[in-house]
């Protein structure tokens, strides 16, 4: 059968709402998720982790686990596959977690030391706690604080960044700034957990995963096991959340690792307490800002020192201090990214990564300055508004952070706020107003990607892209029918299969961007090759394009997404309870896909942020060097009674030089978000909070405003 091609042209797809093509099966449990896929003769592994900190495994006592019910197998350091992680993958060299079981070696809490299979998860678990593991033990040290011993410049690019004489224009200013702020431990906390089936067919590997790049977990898989890329394939078609944390994780390989010793299908799916030591998390953070400007608030010095920590075993840099570097105008700018090395699991990207703690201690310390230099906030951003980026001396491809405020400070009425703290009063409640800048870079990698005419009429594409919640699925759909020229729902998106080709993984905010730009391409081609009234043959028209020469036209610019913050709060000067009342986010974030799922991204990031402000605290026992409470009943994150009203939208911000126009929005709206809230805080009782989360008993012990204490007789009713 042959069908013609379509005349009747459509446009307009790209810019208007549209829900999720995948939406329906979702909330009706049709989407299969990787830890739930029915497989034939399927057994189960149950990871068992290192109890201490520090030392060795001196034995694994196995044979019990072995006579229980239905257990297949003990995996440890004494019997496992060898693997070989000395490679470069992706993103750099494999964190050695991934190296499972391949010495006695025990460098933190947490780190894989066994795992049981089984014929049922049940019968995997009990036997897994039930196993016993001997260790010898050395002291350890998790201790993170600012500038502690073993604290190091690491190599690379962008750890240190200096242009000017910082010393002496700090000794020019009529004002300093010089202050500590502090961030803790985060975790990604995606709701569904990391999960990885695996199975040999026919001599290929074949994994069902939930993952941010399928290409990118099938090439460091047959990396790690020294086999052919060709034959492996990886299958992630639904994923629950991720947030940095879904690359090549202990599960796969764990799979992998049992399904080849078995011949068998082997599930491996992470508890949430082991997702707390295996899967990464933002580290901790001591930042220093020093800020030095004339009376009128112009920037003679920026100065941001930025310390994290990273495991023993592997290093990851937390870079808060490159936040600023394209935002504020100076005469000299330093800025330095330190890391120490402790017992402690090794850190990764969680969303924002570097812009998200580094714009809480910026964006506090500019709010600092505008105090003492007794200006506004946003007029103190528009003085030092730079031309060209601040550092780099290169052109912003486009730039429309002014905009945000304009239209910020008009919707939250910014005009009638009285900047005196600590005046507002509702009973025993005192409100404030916060607001910060919020920018994120704009990336691009390349990608491949097929488009096919079908001969009934519709086109599939086929891209290893991943929809890890943000909607990827449907913007590519409208990309793509743009393009083509034809209704929405004539196009079908494949996604998530290793075999479709490589594609940049979902992160850096670069992904929609990066494989929008690869439809593109294929789409237009096809389009041309397209005769109208001509014939389709039964197996289709495909055209297949690869972004990888043309990505080098862009020309050197600095290109970022930039975004205006603003928040209100109430704080309980009896309890010292913070309530956020309301939040806006107004972004400047290039070409909006579809406005109904971007509008759902930037306010689940702004309500990441209000949960970094506010709740999300990670505390290490230094004792046992263990997480207090690596779970969701004691790390707190942010709950739908804690989420007040909040609005995001956007301004318009082309970029004539751009060929795709896309910049990306799963993370700017987390940025800054944390330093609105904590300014409002400070406007709200005159004591500013330079620790997040900012908890009850800190704003007590800080206090407020001399006469703003205690609650007003006869009006407890009000709160």
């Amino acid at each position: 059968m042959t069908t013609t091609t379509e005349t009747t042209t459509v446009k307009g797809a790209v810019g208007t709402a549209h829900t999720r093509v995948e939406g329906r099966d979702k909330v009706t449990g049709a989407a299969r998720y990787a830890g739930e896929l029915p497989f034939a003769n399927l057994a189960h592994g149950w990871l068992v982790p290192s109890t201490i900190a520090r030392g060795r495994v001196r034995s694994v006592e196995a044979d019990p686990a072995l006579a229980m019910p239905g257990v297949l197998a003990v995996l440890c350091h004494g019997n496992a596959p060898r693997v070989d992680a000395n490679y470069e993958g992706t993103l750099g060299r494999p964190d050695p977690v991934v190296a499972l079981f391949q010495h006695d070696r025990v460098p933190f809490v947490g780190w894989p030391v066994a795992m049981v299979v089984a014929e049922t998860s049940e019968q995997a678990r009990e036997a897994a706690e039930a196993l016993v593991v001997h260790y010898d033990q050395e002291p350890h040290d998790v201790e993170f604080s600012a500038g502690r011993p073993g604290t190091y410049l690491p190599e690379g690019d962008g750890m240190r960044v200096e242009k000017g004489d910082l010393d002496a224009q700090l000794a020019a200013s009529a004002h300093v700034v010089d202050a500590e702020y502090t961030t803790p431990e985060e975790h990604h906390i995606s709701m569904e957990p990391h999960a990885a089936t695996a199975r040999w067919d026919n001599g290929r590997l074949e994994i069902v995963d939930s993952n941010q790049g399928s290409t990118w977990v099938a090439d460091e898989i047959a990396k790690l096991f020294s086999l052919d890329p060709s034959s492996v394939r990886v299958l992630s078609e639904h994923v629950g959340g991720a947030f940095g944390s879904k690359g090549l994780r202990v599960h796969q390989v764990l799979a992998v690792m049992a399904s080849t010793m078995l011949d068998r299908p082997v599930r491996v799916v992470l508890t949430r307490r082991q997702m707390f030591s295996l899967v990464g998390y933002r580290s901790p953070t001591t930042q220093r800002v020093r800020l030095g400007a004339e009376p009128d608030g112009r920037l003679r010095a920026f100065e941001h020192q930025g310390q994290s920590l990273s495991s023993t075993v592997h290093e990851f840099v937390e870079t808060s201090a490159g936040y600023g570097r394209p935002m504020y105008a100076a005469d000299a700018h330093h800025t330095t990214n330190r890391v120490v090395r402790l017992d402690v699991p090794t850190p990764t990207w969680v969303r924002a990564p570097g812009e998200a703690p580094g714009s809480f201690a910026v964006e506090s310390a500019l709010d600092e300055l505008a105090e003492k230099c007794g200006m506004d906030p946003i007029a103190l951003r528009v003085r030092n508004e730079p031309a060209v980026g601040p550092v780099s001396g290169l052109p912003f491809s486009s730039r429309n952070l002014l905009a945000c405020f304009d239209e910020g400070a008009r919707r939250f009425g910014w005009a009638d706020r009285d900047p005196r703290p600590g005046l507002r009063r509702e009973g025993r409640w005192l409100l404030g107003t916060g607001t910060a800048a919020a920018t994120f870079p704009v990336l691009v990698a390349p990608s491949t990607a097929a488009v096919t005419a079908e001969a009934d009429g519709t086109y599939t594409v086929r891209i290893t892209a991943a929809d890890v919640g943000t909607g990827a699925r449907t913007a590519l759909t409208l990309i793509a029918a743009d393009v083509l020229e034809v209704p929405a729902d004539r196009v079908q998106v494949r996604i998530g299969d290793s075999d479709f080709g490589h594609a940049m993984l979902a992160g850096g905010s670069m992904g929609t961007r990066s494989w929008g730009w690869a439809v593109t391409a294929a789409a237009r081609e096809l389009r041309e090759k397209l005769v109208p009234g001509g014939h389709i043959p039964p197996d289709g028209i495909t055209v297949r394009s690869d972004t990888s020469a043309v990505l080098g036209t862009l020309s050197e610019k600095e290109r970022h997404s930039f975004g205006a913050q603003f928040a209100e709060v109430a704080v309980d000067v009896a309890t010292g309870e913070v309530r956020v009342r309301r939040m806006l986010g107004i972004f400047a974030a290039g070409r909006i896909v579809n406005p109904l799922t971007a509008r759902s991204q930037f306010i689940g990031g702004m309500t990441w942020g209000l949960s970094m402000a506010l709740h999300e605290e990670a505390v290490r026992d230094r004792a046992s060097g263990a997480l207090v409470s690596p779970d969701l009943a004691g790390y707190h994150v942010a709950a739908h009674a804690d989420v007040p009203r909040i609005e995001a939208d956007w301004v318009a911000d082309p970029d004539a030089d751009d060929p795709v126009g896309i910049k990306g929005i799963g993370e700017i709206g987390i940025v800054g978000a944390a330093a609105a809230v904590a300014n409002a805080v400070w406007h709200a009782t005159g004591v500013r909070h330079r620790t997040l989360p900012i908890r009850p008993d800190r704003v007590l012990r800080a206090g407020v405003l001399p006469g703003a204490t205690g609650a007003v007789p006869g009006d407890e009713s009000r709160a």
